[in-house]
């Protein structure tokens, strides 16, 4: 089973709130499951295991279907990048743009192991202003993670002082090919 980390889905509920105000909030936590409800409503561990499906692709589904007119890699996409922008909020995003954006993309493995597991990412190709990233293991990667990825990917490059950012899904686990790969380029 994959897992996602606490520190994901804790965000969740602040973004929608920030996003679609106490209204949306509200109609989320009525639509998704009740086991997702029990946790989203409570005050989340964030250091803590969630499955992933259960806690983080369903509820996805959920905004996509309330905010984005069922808009499944919009509202993924959008949440990837709010993710991001959380988890490089305040003096941490100063200190993000001193490295170069090579170096923010091969320490993705990293930063989204942290988020996810079981999974190995890693970066075979990084050159100036490009990189390729392979998700090699992820089970049950979906279109929703997937979109979530790239969406954290571009927002972070952009942080870290990419300009004209494009975040290009190549192979995808989703359509049976043995990994994932992402077209990072930059100006």
């Amino acid at each position: 089973m994959t897992e996602v980390k606490g520190v994901v889905i804790a965000s969740t509920p602040k973004m929608i709130l920030d996003k679609f105000g106490q209204y949306g909030l509200k109609k989320w936590l009525e639509l998704i499951s009740p086991a997702a409800r029990r946790v989203y409503s409570s005050d989340i561990n964030t250091e803590a295991w969630f499955p992933l499906k259960e806690m983080l692709i369903e509820p996805m589904a959920n905004i996509a279907q309330l905010f984005y007119d069922w808009d499944l890699k919009k509202a993924a996409w959008d949440f990837g990048r709010m993710s991001a922008d959380n988890r490089f909020h305040g003096l941490l995003k100063l200190l993000v743009k001193i490295p170069k954006t090579n170096t923010l993309v091969e320490k993705a493995g990293e930063y989204l192991g942290s988020y996810y597991r079981p999974c190995a990412i890693t970066v075979p190709i990084s050159d100036t202003n490009y990189c390729l990233l392979r998700i090699s293991h992820f089970p049950e990667m979906d279109k929703t993670t997937e979109f979530r990825i790239c969406g954290w990917i571009e927002r972070s490059l952009e942080i870290a002082g990419g300009k004209n950012v494009k975040v290009e899904i190549l192979k995808s686990l989703t359509n049976f090919q043995p990994v994932s790969e992402y077209e990072l380029r930059w100006g």
